[in-house]
């Protein structure tokens, strides 16, 4: 019976170390800073069949935010969400209740350069006020 009892212990410690040294890294969201952001209007064939929100039909402007994605894990980070806020010329939002913008494939270590396409409605004066941008990803695959 005891060793039976000294057994199921020997075996248990065994199992929860190679359970330490076995696990996977736990994947961490990586922040990424964004800098020098401007925007420019979209080319007309990218701006072409531009829909607003809700899948109506409605007048409205294509527009390119381009800027620099400064990541200083030393790894790729994967499926990078763009936060931030952006205000017409009235200080109106233009992404009413939304603050996730879009994403970016991959960011490599260092800074590279970005884009983000947005629509923004026809009603809302240029020119806009990009604020408080900022994004986060993954060093690893994520599924979605």
């Amino acid at each position: 019976m005891q060793f039976r009892v000294l057994m199921v212990a020997v075996l248990s410690c065994y199992f929860w170390l190679i359970s330490g040294i076995s696990t996977p890294a736990a994947w961490a969201l990586t922040p990424i800073k964004l800098s020098d952001l401007s925007y420019h209007e979209c080319p007309a064939d990218v701006a072409e069949g531009t829909v607003t929100s809700g899948g109506a039909s409605r007048a409205a402007n294509c527009f390119i935010i381009t800027g620099k994605a400064q990541n200083d894990s030393g790894k790729p980070v994967l499926n990078a969400d763009i936060f931030g806020r952006i205000y017409d010329a009235s200080n109106n939002p233009v992404m009413q209740n939304r603050t996730r913008l879009g994403s970016i494939d991959q960011v490599p270590p260092g800074v590279s350069d970005f884009e983000l396409r947005i629509t923004v409605a026809a009603n809302q004066p240029a020119p806009l006020k990009l604020e408080q941008f900022k994004a986060s990803g993954f060093v690893g695959k994520v599924r979605r």
